[in-house]
């Protein structure tokens, strides 16, 4: 994975892959209509961590087909550091900013230890908020950021990457069981949902040995799920 200067290019050029058929499509959609009916009454629209106690995340992050894709890239041992599912409702306003997943005020992570999966419950297309992502924007390393201006958003205010004006994206449309393994510093973003079906896609973070930096000198919370060397 590492080049001769010790550069790492976990996903190529354009720092991402395509992951088919996780899921059976069908499958991914019959789960999706689940979550959609049990958070219908509240409208909520981002689900922390739900790998730490719920069973359908659980088995999403263990899938076999993605899994394997992501020893590939990050070797045999492997934990999921996050995970948070994103609903976005028909005709509401969710815009996510650009933002790079390997980087917060809690962590920071090692692009050669862990890499950002993103993956569709139902299609995901441009009318419904599919990703939209910068090919090669890695390569620029973690860039500054900073929290976006207050929306009233129940889900509070996001973590945005400081980019050049007018910086545009490529959008990527997935059918629902299939999803990207992203460099963690690949800048990308999704907007709201103009469709007319609610729009969930599940994010994970997974990380190798030594790969999370605690910006507070803390130890990780992780939840191993291969290998042994942990």
């Amino acid at each position: 994975m590492a080049d001769e200067s010790g550069t790492y290019e976990l996903l190529g050029a354009a720092g991402h892959r395509i992951v088919h058929q996780w899921a059976v499509p069908a499958k991914a959609r019959a789960r999706a209509a689940e979550l959609v009916a049990a958070h219908r009454g509240t409208a909520r629209e981002v689900v922390r961590n739900p790998h730490r106690d719920q069973e359908w995340a659980q088995s999403i992050v263990r899938a076999p087909r993605l899994l394997n894709a992501v020893r590939d890239l990050i070797g045999p041992d492997v934990a999921v550091e996050n995970t948070f599912l994103v609903i976005k409702w028909p005709g509401r306003d969710f815009e996510i900013p650009w933002h790079q997943d390997g980087i917060n005020d809690r962590i920071e992570l090692d692009p050669a230890r862990s890499v950002a999966a993103w993956l569709a419950l139902t299609d995901a297309r441009v009318d419904t908020g599919c990703l939209h992502i910068v090919p090669g924007s890695q390569r620029a390393g973690y860039l500054p950021y900073g929290a976006e201006e207050d929306t009233g958003a129940s889900r509070g205010r996001a973590l945005g990457a400081h980019v050049a004006e007018g910086t545009r994206g490529v959008p990527v449309s997935v059918d629902a069981g299939s999803g990207l393994l992203m460099d963690v510093r690949l800048l990308h973003r999704s907007h709201s949902n103009r469709g007319n079906g609610v729009r969930l896609g599940l994010n994970i973070r997974y990380v190798a040995p030594g790969g999370v930096q605690m910006r507070d000198g803390s130890s990780p919370s992780l939840e191993p799920i291969s290998g042994t060397g942990w």
